[in-house]
């Protein structure tokens, strides 16, 4: 365990120093505000007149070739998922199954679902469009815009491009990026593309808009359950107050086909369910590993200390196919820190783990005795850092790319910015195929009224309402809407026929595909201007751009944008 001294972890790259900030096991979380309390001080904090001068905005900065831009992370961020859902437990009876075997052997409670209004574009319409009203962004500041996905509609034309619509009125046409596709990890990737256009020369001073989306759906069957839909869409910068940890990151890639999609005319994949979980256990140890020990690296030259475990890190992210295997993951990870502890026996917290000490990880996949005894382990430690990560997924399903992210919006709408102020989280991305990655971010140590990290929490304070707000659907009609969708997925021409009056208030929504397969769409309309709180991203100053004249940053997007 690491002690007070060993908070902040040093480490170096050839170019820059940055501080890790650690957290040891015994930091105490608080119980969450009242979400009416909360969205009331939204609604207290004055909106800034100047927000739409990029001077004054954090993250949309002039960056100086000679050094790296500070903090750069998530701005903002924003998530959607379909207004009906159906429930587990009536699925089961539906279905025929044992009861409990969704409900408790899956730890799944709802399942969100899409009509055939909405399709991976539209997700990923509402999704921006929301990002930016609520934060009150010019679509004239974005300089990137790259989406992770694999819901394929079109074989050529990529989502981004239809997102571009959105940004006609601002005149703006010069936004990199398209569409980055590796079954649930092009979201990850899009991430990492678009941190490293911050980082670069490229950087012209303007934000990054990262969306990952989906819709899991699966054939009539066993995985059926395991679906869901949803997007999320980050607004990156400088100065963020959700800051990733640069220089630290672990991946695993390899080929295998535990899930993939051969067939373009079908949604559903082919799955082979046991190789699936063999690999993301794999992948989780092997990234695991490698990030414990750059970790530990930079504590040992900066002579703090040399073990990094689950202590270390708040909170536990994960991609969550279903919320059982993530429960598995996080003893997972425990049974890793018990066989790398040369000291582990004399620590009560491994009570119980005697009996597994020599085994091999790659032998343990499927070993019920094995996975017992770390479930048990690791209880406290999952309803601690883990369990707060699964609110969204535990009540949509499984949606694909945006999944770990939905777990990082299930932590900034569960607690307020002073009980996160400081924190870590960790996160493990995998994509079938396979593809995965371990990283992680810490929130910044500003909580005080009107911080950037304020504005994010109370952004999504809302979401439990969000949430419930949903229409609850019968299993027949979730069952007729799968089989609506299977036969109409590629049709053309063809018009939707599901209840537009059944969307969330300013969800877009597909009206028609023409016969040569081109997709149009319309926004329903908003209640009223005050049904989407406003959080606008607060001020900072510009900084000057080597190379160019001294300009602010409004400057530098001008000379970049398109009139």
């Amino acid at each position: 365990m690491l002690t007070h001294a060993q908070h902040q972890l040093p480490f170096k790259t050839s170019r820059h120093i940055c501080r890790l900030h650690l957290f040891e096991d015994s930091l105490y979380i608080r119980k969450i505000e009242a979400p009416k309390k909360r969205l009331k001080l939204l609604e207290e904090i004055p909106l800034n007149p100047t927000f739409h001068n990029p001077t004054t905005m954090p993250g949309q900065k002039s960056v100086n070739q000679q050094s790296w831009p500070q903090d750069v992370g998530i701005l903002a961020l924003e998530i959607y998922f379909p207004a009906q859902y159906v429930e587990q437990n009536e699925l089961e009876e539906f279905d025929g199954v044992s009861q409990g075997k969704y409900t408790i052997g899956l730890g799944q409670q709802k399942m969100g679902f899409c009509s055939d209004r909405e399709d991976i574009n539209s997700l990923c319409l509402t999704v921006v469009q929301r990002l930016m009203e609520r934060n009150q962004v010019s679509y004239q500041d974005v300089g990137r815009l790259e989406v992770g996905t694999e819901t394929v509609i079109d074989k050529s034309k990529s989502v981004k491009t239809v997102l571009m619509q959105l940004f006609e009125d601002s005149g703006n046409t010069s936004i990199e990026g398209v569409d980055t596709t590796n079954a649930c990890y092009g979201g990850t990737s899009a991430l990492f593309n678009s941190l490293n256009w911050i980082e670069s020369s490229a950087w012209d001073g303007r934000y990054a808009i990262v969306v990952a989306g989906d819709i899991a759906v699966y054939a009539t069957g066993n995985a059926r359950c395991t679906g869901g839909a949803g997007a999320v869409a980050m607004l990156l910068g400088s100065h963020a107050p959700l800051v990733f940890d640069r220089g630290l990151r672990s991946t695993h890639m390899q080929h295998v086909y535990d899930f993939y999609k051969p067939d373009m005319s079908s949604e559903y994949p082919v799955v082979d369910g046991k190789l699936s979980i063999q690999c993301y256990l794999g992948a989780l140890d092997r990234c695991y590993q490698t990030y414990c020990q750059k970790a530990e690296a930079c504590l040992k030259q900066e002579n703090l200390g040399s073990h990094f475990s689950l202590d270390s890190s708040a909170f536990f992210a994960f991609h969550t196919p279903y919320c059982k295997l993530v429960q598995k993951s996080l003893a997972r990870l425990m049974l890793n820190d018990f066989l790398r502890d040369p000291d582990a026996g004399a620590n009560p917290k491994y009570s119980g783990l005697e009996a597994v000490r020599g085994v091999k990880l790659e032998d343990t996949y499927f070993d019920r005795d094995v996975e017992k005894a770390v479930m048990v382990a690791s209880q406290s430690l999952y309803k601690e850092k883990t369990e707060p990560t699964l609110s969204v997924a535990k009540q949509v399903g499984n949606m694909y790319t945006p999944s770990l992210y939905g777990g990082l919006a299930s932590i900034l709408g569960s607690y307020s910015c002073s009980e996160l102020a400081g924190k870590r989280v960790t996160l493990f991305s995998y994509g079938s195929g396979l593809a995965s990655s371990m990283f992680s971010l810490h929130f910044s140590e500003d909580a005080s009224p009107g911080s950037q990290l304020e504005r994010v929490c109370l952004s999504l304070c809302d979401l439990q309402e969000r949430l419930d707000s949903r229409k609850k659907m019968p299993p027949a009609d979730f069952d007729k809407m799968m089989k609506l969708r299977e036969e109409t997925h590629h049709k053309a021409p063809y018009t939707p026929v599901g209840d537009v009056e059944a969307l969330f208030p300013g969800t877009w929504y597909l009206t028609e595909v023409d016969s040569k397969h081109r997709r149009k769409y319309e926004r329903k309309a908003l209640a009223q201007a005050t049904s989407i709180p406003s959080s606008p991203v607060a001020a900072a100053a510009p900084v000057s751009v080597k190379g160019l004249p001294t300009a602010s940053a409004q400057a530098v997007a001008a000379s970049t944008t398109s009139n």
